[in-house]
């Protein structure tokens, strides 16, 4: 019996022992921030790794993550500059950077930030116009950051940004919203019609002033081009009528030249002559009708008087 006593004792012991070991030993997960504390005030901070604590005296009294955590802040409803109602909400994200400070400096810093964020939200929409809030999202969330970081410095705990994650208007407001950006697509579809039709007019009055400069440039080279024919043709004409005149002359000068002239005048004046009377129903005949010798040899006489006034001709 006194033995089976003493291996109770000594089980109870052992267990003892055991528990005390066990709770002697912590082991701090990494990006993990554990405070101890010994007999109910702050001794240190234990780094992730193992330590020892003592039973009974210490005793780990808060657990920190220090990685980033997410926090959605909760929906709200804010007023603008211009009295416009805007629900909105957001995600908050901070980290732990003082595990004494987030243990000590707030009783719920998760909860302080969350409210601190709220309030400054409000505060930021009231300064703003209702079209401004969609185009300063940026402005918004680093107001937001740069305030909450300012006042989570005591709780040890960094705010790192801010991000709106809806704006929602009142159901008329999008509908007034959605009208005028249905009238500016309009009037810029009109805008971009008129600049259509001014360019168009704009390129037709510029082809036609270019085609009626080219048709008055080929207008006019055409008026040179004939110009220059009609003058190539006039100095043809001239020194061929010239080289006609100074060959008659020439066999004029040949022997028996005169006789062929006589002959060649006797011959178009009976010709002409005869056609004279096939024309028409008039005859003019001439007053010395009977004597065509007498006008060929009248005729004879002015070629040979012409003759003479030529300088170089014999009389």
């Amino acid at each position: 019996m006194y033995f089976d006593s003493s291996v109770s004792v000594l089980l109870v012991i052992a267990v003892l022992a055991l528990i005390i070991v066990v709770r002697s030993i912590a082991i701090v997960p990494q990006q993990h921030a554990w405070v101890v504390e010994r007999l109910g005030r702050y001794d240190r901070t234990l780094s992730p790794g193992a330590a020892l604590v003592l039973p009974f005296i210490e005793r780990v009294a808060y657990k920190h993550v220090l990685k980033e955590i997410p926090l959605d802040v909760p929906s709200q409803v804010c007023i603008t500059r211009d009295n416009t109602q805007l629900q909105v909400d957001g995600v908050l994200y901070f980290q732990v950077t003082d595990a004494m400070r987030a243990s000590y400096g707030s009783s719920n810093y998760i909860s302080a930030i969350t409210q601190l964020a709220q309030t400054t939200l409000r505060s930021v929409i009231g300064k703003l116009e209702l079209d401004r809030t969609f185009e300063e999202r940026d402005f918004i969330n680093s107001s937001i950051v740069s305030a909450l970081d300012e006042a989570a410095l005591n709780w040890g705990v960094k705010v790192l940004r801010y991000e709106i994650k809806d704006l929602t208007p009142p159901a008329e407001i999008l509908r007034a919203m959605q009208a005028q950006i249905t009238a500016e697509r309009e009037k810029r579809a009109l805008i971009a019609a008129s600049e259509g039709r001014r360019q168009e007019q704009i390129n037709i009055a510029t082809g036609e002033r270019e085609a009626a400069i080219a048709r008055s440039e080929g207008q006019k080279q055409a008026q040179i081009n004939q110009a220059q024919g009609e003058a190539t043709a006039v100095v043809t004409v001239a020194e061929a009528t010239s080289k006609a005149i100074t060959q008659v002359a020439q066999a004029i000068e040949q022997p028996g030249g005169m006789e062929a002239v006589n002959l060649k005048v006797a011959e178009r004046y009976v010709e002409a002559f005869g056609n004279v009377a096939k024309q028409g129903n008039t005859l003019i005949l001439p007053a010395n009708l009977a004597d065509v010798g007498g006008l060929i040899a009248a005729a004879m006489s002015v070629v040979k008087a012409t003759g003479a006034k030529e300088p170089g001709r014999r009389a």
